[in-house]
């Protein structure tokens, strides 16, 4: 029983930082001046899943707002209790959509959801992370996990989980994701993991592309931090009291998303296309009627 239970204490750890595709050190860009947090993108309180939002509310460059009830971003959702099981059933659920790799399906479990609701697999791999990430806190070895984790470390694998947004096979869940938005009759869930990365990500491209100005799409994406800290410290410290970490702390950068990591995406898709409009039609194949359903369908 305590090896069960210390394995996925592992496992949730482990799986705050996936889809990268190597340690990769990148540069990042100046931190953007400070914005007061939005008053929109509201939380769903979940017993089993900590950040859980409806990206509904934020006002976009013309005055109007995004619906709610269209878009909810959430973490995964393998631990839902029944309670939260009906809380999503009053949501009008059209899909969900799993970003993560079956690798860490596997490991933590498949979705639990209201009876009806279809589950779309669209995995964004992780190129072999979650093995490797695995095996080095299962190692215990103090020495190992400062070599790669601290100094700067962690931060580079995040860099690495943001340029590898940007792959062919990245680029194509997420424009498949941003499609079924567009034609969606009711509400689509999408979730990663932890809820921060891909989804995090995939959420900011949304909301710049229904209209949503560039600094409150930002700000929605750092949210994650705010509802995510309490479980985050938690598991820090289960890793700890387990024996398999002395300075749980390296892990913090991998449990955070921070603006730097952002701007290593948003800094590639405008290096490798010249601008977030042509990102959105070159990358992600958002051709313009796709573009105007997609506002239609999330703007009022």
């Amino acid at each position: 029983m305590k090896a069960i239970r210390t394995k996925r204490i592992i496992v949730s750890v482990m799986t705050t930082a996936m889809a990268s595709l190597a340690l990769v050190s990148t540069a990042v860009l100046p931190s953007p001046p400070a914005v007061a947090a939005p008053s929109s993108g509201g939380q769903i309180s979940l017993q089993g899943a900590v950040n859980v939002r409806d990206i509904g509310g934020y006002r976009t460059y013309d005055g109007a707002t995004v619906k709610s009830g269209k878009a909810i971003r959430a973490d995964a959702l393998p631990k839902l209790t029944d309670g939260d099981v009906a809380t999503l059933a009053g949501r009008n659920l059209k899909s969900v959509v799993d970003l993560r790799t079956p690798g860490e399906v596997q490991f933590m479990g498949a979705d639990r959801l209201p009876a009806g609701v279809p589950l779309v697999a669209r995995p964004i791999d992780d190129t072999g992370l979650f093995v490797q990430m695995m095996q080095i806190i299962q190692s215990k070895d103090p020495q190992r996990q400062q070599e790669v984790l601290g100094n700067g470390g962690a931060e580079r694998i995040m860099s690495g989980v943001y340029a590898s947004f940007l792959t062919d096979a990245s680029r194509a869940a997420f424009g498949a994701t941003v499609r079924e938005l567009a034609a969606t009759d009711g509400a689509l869930l999408y979730h990663c993991t932890s809820g921060k990365d891909r989804t995090g990500f995939l959420t900011y491209v949304v909301l710049r592309a229904v209209g949503v100005p560039e600094q409150t799409a930002r700000q929605d994406y750092l949210r994650s931090n705010e509802f995510r800290s309490a479980a985050d410290a938690k598991l820090r410290e289960q890793v700890k009291q387990a024996g398999y970490m002395q300075n749980p702390d390296l892990l913090i950068p991998l449990q955070e998303v921070r603006t730097e990591y952002l701007d290593t995406a948003v800094r590639k898709l405008e290096q490798d296309y010249g601008s977030f409009g042509k990102f959105l039609t070159d990358g992600l194949g958002i051709d313009g009627m796709t573009l105007v359903k997609l506002r239609k369908n999330l703007v009022g």
